[in-house]
């Protein structure tokens, strides 16, 4: 097994887990004007008063695109699908700084879907960097 495949399988594994971690909880916030204990606990899909929006749908949508252009054979997708992680890391490094970052003394408490959030968009930037496509033989004349 090459390099490229074992990558392939990497990304398509990223994507699905990256799907998962956006239902993990990503932080923690111990603020007292938050009411209940299940309301400080913050998602991809939840957080308190939708405050931080719902960045969990557009990972989300990021990795089922990623997901679909490592599937197909085509160099175009190979391409699009490079631009594309290329923009999942960069917002879910925006993601991490929103989520994580201090306010009015509040510092959160970092749960392990952030973590793993970052990681699989990281993963998935690589394993579209070395796509698994067998590229068709110049024919010498």
């Amino acid at each position: 097994m090459n390099f490229s495949t074992i990558m392939y399988r990497a990304g398509l594994g990223a994507c699905v887990l990256l799907v998962i971690a956006c239902f993990i909880p990503w932080a923690y916030y111990a603020d007292v004007h938050i009411p209940t204990e299940a309301q400080k606990t913050f998602t991809g899909f939840v957080t308190y008063q939708n405050q931080y929006g719902r960045p969990g749908k557009l990972l989300t949508l990021i990795a089922v695109v990623s997901f679909i252009f490592m599937l197909l054979p085509k160099i175009w997708a190979k391409r699009a699908n490079l631009f594309i992680a290329a923009l999942g890391v960069g917002y879910g490094i925006k993601t991490y700084i929103l989520y994580t970052s201090c306010y009015n003394a509040y510092c959160p408490e970092k749960r392990a879907g952030i973590f793993i959030m970052i990681a699989c968009t990281v993963v998935i930037l690589v394993a579209s960097a070395f796509p698994d496509i067998k590229l068709p033989e110049e024919k010498k004349a």
